[in-house]
């Protein structure tokens, strides 16, 4: 398994789990967490066939931003024949989430283990 080294920001922890890469977004995700989380993502998402999982459950903030970030990684992941499952219980994100109707897309799982055990359907379709 190729293990990537996780980039240095305050912003993003990335592992692997059970043969998906795991980004973890953390604290604040506004404008400034997203030019530093973009970049990454971005390399991550060209992949074909990556299998991704993006944890929102240390997030303390999320705005405009993150949801630019999730429907690019969306967007890109489809294009490229992937997966992308979302982690998220925060009650202000779930409810941007679903505002918004990127939840109807990237329906958000409670747990880390409910998402990665779910089964190969991934993001909702338009």
């Amino acid at each position: 398994m190729e293990q990537q080294p996780a980039p240095l920001t305050r912003h993003l922890r990335v592992r692997q789990d059970r043969g998906h890469t795991v980004l973890e977004f953390r604290g604040e995700i506004d404008i400034a967490a997203a030019a530093e989380i973009g970049p990454y993502l971005d390399g991550v998402t060209a992949r074909p066939e990556v299998r991704l999982v993006i944890d929102l459950r240390p997030v303390d903030f999320f705005d405009c931003s993150g949801l630019r970030l999730l429907y690019r990684a969306r967007t890109r992941i489809l294009d490229h024949d992937g997966e992308l499952r979302l982690v998220c219980t925060h009650p202000l994100t779930l409810r941007i989430l679903r505002v918004t109707g990127l939840a109807k897309l990237l329906p958000p799982h409670p747990t880390l283990d409910a998402a990665l055990g779910q089964p190969e359907a991934t993001s909702g379709s338009l």
